[in-house]
């Protein structure tokens, strides 16, 4: 017989109370400092490709900020699809983000053109707007791998300054490569454009069928930080840590 007292207070079956101590004895750990600064604050990524070279090489381990353009799905699991306290990238930004065509692999790329703007290439140059970016040359250095494997490899060198001061080095290793000369490519609503900084060794989004424009709402963060470098035979590369420009 069912009393009145287990009508309004019904019984908590075990596995109930095995879930509630779960989540209690959880709580220290939910809450200690490691676990929020990787939940909320910063995420971390190894770079296994040379497409961002000379400003990440193979082998960099860094830290990308998931505050700096708000928290979507894929930069954190209980966001709705689209981003809250959303805040749009800046011209040279060095961002992680997920295409609209494979949202299963994480990519690093540098932010070259937003919503509005009018992206070319022009014999290797970055044409933003119908302007070209003002571009200055530096001494040519030997670029190994990043330079498709010849270690007598050279690739040419420009510092690079987009219109909002932000600046950094490409490495061109090919006259008149693939992606050297493109068509124009508006940036649409919601969307940004990517380069890589390694121009002639980067899939990014000059090429529309392999990833195209990217979803601001694709997010994950912004890169701040190498934290980690080792080289090919697993040395420390120290002179790699600090802060990324």
């Amino acid at each position: 017989m069912t009393t009145l007292e287990q009508t309004i207070r019904p019984s908590v079956r075990s596995s109930d109370w095995k879930a509630i101590v779960v989540l209690i004895l959880l709580i220290p750990v939910l809450w200690s400092p490691p676990f929020l600064v990787r939940f909320f604050l910063y995420k971390p990524f190894n770079i296994p490709s040379g497409s961002m070279t000379p400003t990440l090489v193979v082998g960099d381990y860094v830290l990308a900020a998931k505050y700096a353009y708000g928290y979507g799905r894929y930069s954190f699991p209980f966001a709705p699809s689209s981003r809250i306290l959303a805040a749009d990238p800046e011209y040279g930004d060095i961002v992680v983000f997920r295409t609209a065509k494979d949202t299963s692999v994480d990519y690093v790329k540098r932010v070259v053109g937003l919503p509005g703007d009018r992206v070319q290439m022009r014999a290797g140059q970055l044409i933003l707007n119908d302007k070209p970016v003002t571009r200055v040359a530096l001494k040519e250095v030997f670029a190994g791998a990043a330079c498709g494997g010849d270690d007598e490899a050279k690739a040419k060198r420009w510092r690079e300054t987009m219109p909002n001061g932000a600046s950094y080095v490409t490495y061109d290793c090919v006259d008149n490569g693939f992606l050297d000369n493109t068509s124009v490519f508006t940036v649409p609503p919601g969307h940004f454009f990517v380069l890589g900084d390694n121009r002639d060794n980067s899939t990014d989004s000059r090429m529309m069928s392999a990833m195209g424009f990217i979803p601001m709402d694709n997010l994950i963060g912004k890169v701040k930080r190498i934290f980690w470098s080792l080289d090919e035979n697993g040395e420390p590369r120290f002179e790699r840590l600090g802060k990324v420009w």
